[in-house]
């Protein structure tokens, strides 16, 4: 295995903890368990940032922005539902 098949999994893995941990934080019954599962979640969120930083400074991980007329083409579609 290589280290950009490895990144991948540590990429998919983290993403897959941030999403346990948001639904976790969001379902808490109390604020104790609130704090811990929201802790967990932005210290995951935070190694995951890291780890797409790291792949796509070797171009494992090809960024792509969004073209403004994109950007307002999903505003529109949004704000319309408002």
């Amino acid at each position: 295995m290589d280290d950009k098949s490895i990144m991948e999994g540590v990429l998919l893995t983290t993403k897959g903890a941030c999403d346990l941990y948001l639904h976790a934080t969001i379902e808490s019954s109390s604020p104790e368990t609130h704090k811990v599962f929201c802790s967990a979640l932005n210290e995951t969120l935070c190694m995951q940032d890291d780890v797409y930083n790291k792949m796509a400074q070797k171009g494992w991980y090809q960024k792509q922005n969004a073209q403004q007329q994109q950007i307002q083409q999903v505003k529109q579609k949004f704000s319309a539902g408002s």
